[in-house]
């Protein structure tokens, strides 16, 4: 095992629920749409252990979700209704996502990088420095359906000890990329946010929505994407102040179903909210899995949780 002694979530002020513990959520009206997704409000906890769970990943042909457990440099796994070790230690691996093989993306803390794992087992690094300086601490990831992978890149992995080894910014700034495994070839796709956090497309991959979670901006935003994939027409979604959007997932509607504090907010494409759900801690991320895509799984601090949705993610349209 290499589980680090850190204080329990509520209690430890390096972890982001500690500052949230007494904040209250802000009510939502949902809407009849948004109910008819839901068969029953209570969450199933799958787990409970982790100090701040991040980055869940289902992979289909596995049936298995794997998650991150980041101050724990670990990742976990659920499969066939059992938690067990993924990997241990994960180089304080973050976010998560398959690329067209199924082979696990992933962002590490602890390597400044984006790996791939083949089999489950093998990892190879695929970039882990811009213009010959290290990366941040990439945080989270997309793949397009043509193979490139976008990802954040702000400094929380490096600015202390509990989500990986602190160090420098050395590029100067905290960016979206755009790495393609084929051509090799690293580009700056967005340069204007504090600290981008979530990454996530549109069903039809024509708009892109990503996190803001700076000091004094927590802001989701939505872009439209042209013919060449610059970043244009950007608008915000939603302030979620003092709360943050970190991690989010489109369903096959184009709805977005993002993190907000201690609970779920839910937006139709048009950027309107239409629903909400109470989790009974801080969530960070949120994906949609099971043989069906109906299962909504969510990782909250200390937890995975679990809720069959009569709805499914954007990855299962066929």
């Amino acid at each position: 095992m290499n589980i680090k002694k850190f204080l329990p979530p509520e209690e430890e002020p390096k972890n982001a629920a500690y500052h949230f513990k007494n904040t209250i959520m802000e009510p939502v009206e949902n809407l009849d749409l948004f109910n008819n997704f839901i068969l029953n409000h209570n969450f199933k906890q799958e787990f409970s252990g982790t100090l701040w769970a991040e980055g869940p990943c289902y992979i289909p042909h596995k049936e298995m979700l794997v998650w991150s457990d980041i101050p724990n440099n670990r990742m976990m796994k659920l499969m066939n209704g059992k938690v067990s070790e993924f990997r241990n230690p994960s180089n304080f691996c973050n976010g998560n996502a398959l690329d067209n093989d199924e082979n696990l993306i992933s962002c590490s803390h602890g390597g400044r990088c984006i790996y791939r794992t083949k089999d489950y087992v093998n990892t190879t690094t695929l970039v882990n420095s811009y213009q010959g300086k290290k990366l941040n601490s990439p945080n989270d990831v997309v793949v397009k359906t043509d193979g490139t992978i976008w990802f954040t890149d702000p400094p929380y992995g490096i600015l202390s000890d509990y989500e990986g080894y602190p160090g420098e910014q050395e590029y100067g700034g905290s960016y979206v990329f755009r790495y393609d495994p084929i051509s090799k070839n690293l580009e700056v796709v967005l340069k204007d946010l504090d600290r981008p956090n979530g990454i996530a497309f549109s069903p039809d991959e024509k708009k892109i929505y990503i996190a803001d979670t700076g000091e004094d901006v927590k802001h989701l935003y939505v872009y439209d994407l042209d013919e060449a994939d610059n970043l244009i027409n950007k608008k915000s979604i939603y302030d979620f102040k003092p709360f943050f959007s970190d991690g989010f997932r489109s369903d096959k509607d184009g709805n977005i179903w993002t993190s907000a504090g201690k609970g779920i907010k839910c937006f139709n494409p048009k950027g309107e909210i239409i629903g909400q759900l109470l989790v009974p801690e801080l969530v960070s991320n949120l994906e949609f899995g099971g043989k069906e895509g109906n299962i909504l799984y969510v990782t909250a601090t200390s937890s995975l949780y679990s809720m069959e949705l009569n709805q499914i993610g954007a990855k299962y349209i066929k």
